[in-house]
């Protein structure tokens, strides 16, 4: 922690605290790795700034600062120094008319440097054939100073953003990709210029030294043909971060003093009633007031069939309403959306930083200089050990510069990240950051909190069992109605089911509790017994033959009622917390992976096992407090296991931080979710070897385009230093390897949605 800072306050000095806090702004300027390298050095210089994380993907710094100590303007003139801008925070609708400008000056740009080009490509490979020499009215003189007028505006124009930093670079000995292609085409350019201006400087009375405009020109244009299709892929790879926020609605219908008012989102407060019709975006977070619908929840949760709302349910702002119009009230605005949530959490993960990045950075810092040495040890070996003219010299030199310039190495990580993160969002599945990934491949051993994980967390009535006097409905009617006055947690569900069935419930008189055996109460003049076997018994009531099927329904852990009306059995209740469907998939999976599965749970070791059974689950740890749910992943911790944990209450939060990897089911706590490394949106158990499965697939996709991006350089470079690679089609080569690593990044979306 940085020391508290001293202000002297007139003759008082005042010891202030550090007062961090964490922006993340766009960074102008950047091309390749070596950048991310400059403008992380240039703001860890700063006094007061304690951690910076630049990504090339999202073209984004991550500060955390001291806010007594540093400034916004501080920062901008620190990075400006290095030779780039620090912008402001944006806004999603900003975001993008940032992008779509910077594409559309790619696009103008390489268009320009084509359309020159081309004649200039035409002129420079006639004019070494002899019946162009013979025919053409012109001496090669007059050819030349053509090329050189179409070769100026090309490199002062579509070529000016590779000279634009060259000061900067030189000033902070801080060389990058631009660098390398300035010093390449502008070597190329002022050589072919002095031949066509000085000709006599280089041995050449007429002016017919060769010249090297087409080598300029092909290398900006295919650069900035790279550059166009980068940038529009990258584009394509923030897709789902866009998608996200064109989700929130501009306007919300408001009842204020009993009248409808349409305002902006920004001016609706947590307790406002709002009107939503059918094909309306939720506006906010808040729940049914009135009415009924369905709504549509896929971009939030993943969940693509649309789930019914009624009084009292949850609504997440920028899902769509289907068919139905209701009448919410909000529970949550701005920052506090789930939608903000979600956003915050994947332009963190999409701003992180890979620990396999480090390496790519740390080659990044010194990779630049290293080749500019090796460009140079080329000429002079060229020129003076092998007595090779001056322009053959010079062209290697050039393909030495423009072969290793590193921009596929600076995307190889964060493009990857935004695709792998952002595919995930889209399926309802939040990594927290870049580090997640990578551990979520060691992950050999996972645990399950049962309630709210693999079962629904919610008891329903599952059986209901009537005898010959009675029927389903009349078997619900009598035990909703005693059991409406029951405390008993189970009561709720029994009520609900019988409200559902046999609709308004009957008053029931003289209700009783009965410790440990059941309930009973009178219904038109008669009473109602509702318990385990003992009350049967000491009621005397016959239970006979039923006696069997509820032990087979206890052996599932389910708890069973009997209702009896006086002393004749009117039927058998079952309830119990319905295990979710997607669990015993969940678990084949992933025990095919090599995971050990254990469930731990507060629930009795019968009702555990049983559960565990249906799910698939060997391993199962019973009766345990929160505090020991955190010991057990501690104790497999222990046991060399990498520990993935699963919950959905406070009582899991503890377990969650412990864990190596955390996965909170979203639907649940708020707690539980803040602690989590990952959070499944939409609560369904198959999302967990999902979740997994992605994390495999980035982070073998980002080897993937290290290994690429390397294997261009390593081979690239000597071919080049050989005098084996033109310089126009190193920079082919060059732009290429920036393509192919964004492409193989945008392949990781399809594969991840399979």
């Amino acid at each position: 922690m940085s020391p508290a800072l001293t202000v002297r306050d007139g003759r008082d000095i005042v010891e202030r605290e550090p007062k961090y806090d964490t922006i993340s702004v766009p960074v102008e300027g950047m091309t390749c790795a070596s950048c991310v390298v400059r403008v992380e050095r240039a703001l860890r210089k700063v006094e007061g700034v304690s951690a910076v994380a630049v990504n090339l993907g999202t073209e984004k710094a991550t500060i955390r600062y001291d806010t007594n100590r540093v400034t916004m303007s501080s920062l901008r003139d620190s990075v400006a120094g290095a030779g780039y801008l620090l912008g402001e925070k944006k806004t999603g609708g900003t975001e993008g008319g940032r992008e779509s400008a910077a594409l559309r000056g790619l696009k103008r740009d390489f268009l320009l440097s084509a359309g020159l080009l081309v004649p200039i490509m035409v002129l420079s490979m006639l004019q070494m054939t002899s019946w162009f020499q013979t025919m053409w009215p012109l001496p090669i003189q007059a050819v030349n100073w053509i090329l050189l007028a179409l070769a100026t505006p090309l490199l002062l124009f579509p070529g000016r953003r590779f000279f634009a930093g060259l000061g900067g670079a030189i000033r902070y000995r801080s060389p990058d990709m631009n660098t390398l292609v300035a010093v390449g085409t502008g070597s190329a350019y002022l050589y072919s210029a002095t031949a066509v201006l000085f000709p006599l400087w280089l041995g050449s009375a007429h002016g017919g030294a060769a010249v090297y405009f087409d080598t300029t020109a092909a290398i900006i244009t295919f650069i900035l043909l790279g550059k166009y299709l980068e940038r529009r892929a990258r584009s394509r790879a923030s897709e789902a971060i866009r998608g996200l926020l064109t989700l929130q609605p501009l306007t919300a219908r408001v009842i204020r003093n009993g009248v409808e008012t349409e305002v902006s989102v920004s001016e609706v407060q947590s307790g406002d009633a709002m009107i939503i019709r059918p094909g309306d975006r939720i506006p906010v977070d808040g729940t049914v007031e009135k009415g009924s619908t369905t709504v549509d929840e896929s971009m939030v949760t993943g969940e693509s069939l649309p789930v019914e709302k009624t009084e009292g349910d949850k609504l997440v702002g920028g899902t769509l309403n289907r068919n139905g119009s209701v009448v919410m009230r909000a529970t949550a605005v701005g920052a506090d959306t789930v939608l903000a949530h979600i956003i915050r959490l994947v332009e963190d993960a999409q701003s992180s930083k890979a620990p396999i990045q480090a390496l790519a950075d740390r080659i990044a810092g010194v990779f630049v200089p290293v080749v500019m040495g090796i460009a140079l040890v080329t000429f002079a070996v060229w020129l003076f050990v092998l007595d090779a003219p001056f322009a053959n010299a010079l062209s290697n030199f050039i393909a030495v510069l423009i072969i290793a310039c590193p921009c596929a190495l600076g995307l190889a990580t964060p493009v990857a990240i935004m695709v792998g993160t952002g595919a995930a969002a889209s399926q309802g599945i939040l990594i927290r950051n870049i580090e997640t990934l990578e551990r979520v491949r060691q992950i050999n051993a996972l645990v399950l909190d049962k309630t709210g994980t693999i079962t629904e967390g919610k008891p329903v009535v599952t059986d209901v069992i009537t005898t010959n006097t009675s029927d389903r409905e009349e078997v619900l009617r009598l035990a909703g109605g005693v059991e409406l006055l029951s405390e008993h947690p189970l009561a709720d569900a029994i009520v609900a089911e019988a409200r559902q069935v046999a609709g308004r419930l009957p008053a029931a008189e003289n209700f009783s509790s009965l410790s440990g055996r059941g309930v009973s109460a009178v219904i038109d003049g008669v009473t109602i017994f509702a318990g385990n076997e003992a009350l049967m018994e000491e009621m005397k009531v016959e239970v006979g033959e039923y006696r069997d099927k509820v032990a087979g329904l206890a052996a599932e852990g389910k708890s069973v009622f009997y209702i009896a009306r006086g002393t004749q059995l009117a039927g058998v209740v079952a309830v119990a917390d319905r295990m979710k469907p997607g669990a015993p998939e969940a678990v084949v999976n992933l025990r095919a992976r090599g995971i050990d599965v254990v469930m731990v749970t507060g629930d009795q070791e019968s009702t555990a096992r049983a559960v565990a059974t249906r799910a698939g689950i060997d391993q199962v740890v019973a009766g345990v407090l929160p505090a020991e749910k955190a010991s057990l992943v501690r104790r497999l911790q222990g046991e060399g296991k990498v520990v993935a944990m699963v919950g959905d209450g406070i009582n899991d939060a503890p377990a969650l931080a412990v864990a190596d990897v955390g996965l909170a089911i979203g639907t649940g706590a708020d707690v539980a979710v803040e602690a989590a490394d990952i959070t499944l949106m939409n609560g369904d158990p198959a999302s967990i070897p999902r979740a997994l499965e992605i994390s495999r697939r980035t982070v073998r996709t980002i080897r993937q385009n290290l290994f690429w991006a390397f294997i261009y350089n390593v081979v690239g470079i000597p071919l080049a230093a050989a005098g084996l690679l033109n310089p126009a089609i190193a920079a082919a080569a060059m732009a290429c390897s920036s393509v192919s690593v964004v492409g193989n990044s945008l392949r990781l979306r399809s594969r991840i949605s399979q």
